[in-house]
């Protein structure tokens, strides 16, 4: 029996995968079983910052399996309160919740959110803002969140108290920014709906309004965070720290780990009992995530990658077929004129070169670290897939 059909026999078919067995990798590429080496532009959807088994990681990694590799959130360990104080020196948050994904990162900050408010006004205003082709998880509560009806169906009843708002639309936003509101929940740039960043002006007017209703601002940044854009947070492109921001993907470098961080307003809002995760802040996890943390939090490392986003960018629009190029940093997406973006992705895995879609657009979240001579090789293959 191959690796595929063991694999389809046992496990159950929540994805439509393509016909691929990645064995290893090392850097900016993947190995598949027969020794096929692709150029990786998808890092695991962003989760693999530094790349295949960057050696530093690594090793961080295992001297923490040897040292030790669990305990129960009861107790204290110091490489969790590293990881705590890195984080909030780069966020300019106070305090955070560890979990294990970017869905529990954001079932953390509805939760936290909700809880504020209560705290403050008590019931009736629970309601949460988010942004029509968001996506923010695939738990009930998250899936509720996501402003995409394509994922309403099947797992009735959904999860009340979500309100759909269109992006980049003023008007529609202080329409529905009402006393029932608690948070407005947003991510910088619409990851899953298109690679479509926010308008400066409409950042604007949420910060200024939910500040002055004392509405909390949710920045979801499970996949434009940790240097995705250029800035270890993309709000830091718009000048902005919101009152609840959430990371995951690339936190680790390929762990398992979510966080959902809060600001002054809000660090104290959850206590004993109102929330906990059994593996949220696992050793190894943290590990991982201080040794990513020691190179996507250097100012040096995030100028390279927002140059490396606009060499990409000045290559792509050099492209007859290239309509237009969204993004910031390296998260890209890619808009074709005649082409279809599905069938690229699949043709390009013949080329040895992994890509991703988003919507109608391909989509680039190459590792943070990736070199200029492999960025060329992929936009090479590109070039060739696309004008065949």
């Amino acid at each position: 029996m191959s690796t595929i059909e063991e694999f389809n026999a046992h496990v159950m078919g929540t994805y439509g995968r393509y016909d691929l067995v990645l064995d290893k990798g090392e850097g900016d590429f993947a190995t598949d079983e027969s020794g096929k080496r692709y150029i990786d532009f998808g890092s695991g959807i962003g989760t693999n910052s530094l790349g295949y088994v960057d050696k530093d990681w690594a090793d961080a990694v295992c001297k923490q399996v040897r040292t030790i590799q669990h305990t129960s959130n009861y107790y204290y360990t110091k490489v969790q309160a590293e990881l705590a104080g890195k984080l909030a020196k780069l966020t300019g948050m106070e305090k955070m919740f560890f979990c294990n994904s970017g869905a529990e990162a954001n079932e953390c900050a509805i939760k936290l959110a909700r809880k504020y408010s209560f705290d403050k006004y008590g019931e009736g205003r629970h309601n949460i803002i988010t942004l029509v082709n968001s996506f923010h998880g695939r738990t009930l509560a998250t899936l509720s969140a996501t402003g995409q009806e394509v994922f309403h169906n099947y797992f009735f009843p959904f999860v009340e108290g979500f309100i759909y708002a269109n992006a980049n639309d003023i008007t529609d936003l202080r329409e529905k920014l009402d006393s029932t509101v608690c948070a407005v929940m947003i991510e910088y740039i619409q990851g899953e709906g298109g690679v479509v960043p926010l308008e400066k002006e409409y950042v604007d007017e949420i910060y200024r309004l939910c500040g002055e209703m004392d509405v909390l601002v949710i920045t979801d940044e499970v996949q434009t965070g940790v240097g995705r854009t250029g800035k270890f947070l993309a709000g830091q492109n718009y000048g902005y720290t919101p009152d609840i921001v959430t990371l995951a993907k690339g936190i680790a470098g390929g762990l398992p780990m979510g966080v959902c961080l809060a600001g002054e307003k809000c660090a104290d809002t959850l206590t004993p009992g109102t929330h906990g995760s059994t593996f949220g802040g696992n050793p190894i996890a943290c590990a991982g995530g201080l040794e990513v943390l020691k190179k996507a939090g250097d100012p040096a490392f995030l100028r390279d990658v927002a140059e490396k986003g606009a060499y990409i960018k000045q290559k792509l629009l050099k492209l007859d077929e290239v309509e237009a190029v969204t993004g910031m940093g390296l998260m890209i997406g890619i808009k074709l004129k005649t082409k279809n973006a599905g069938d690229i992705v699949k043709r390009a895995l013949g080329e040895g070169l992994l890509l991703l879609t988003a919507k109608d657009k391909v989509r680039l979240l190459p590792p943070l670290n990736i070199t200029y001579e492999e960025i060329d090789k992929g936009i090479k293959i590109l070039q060739k897939l696309i004008t065949e």
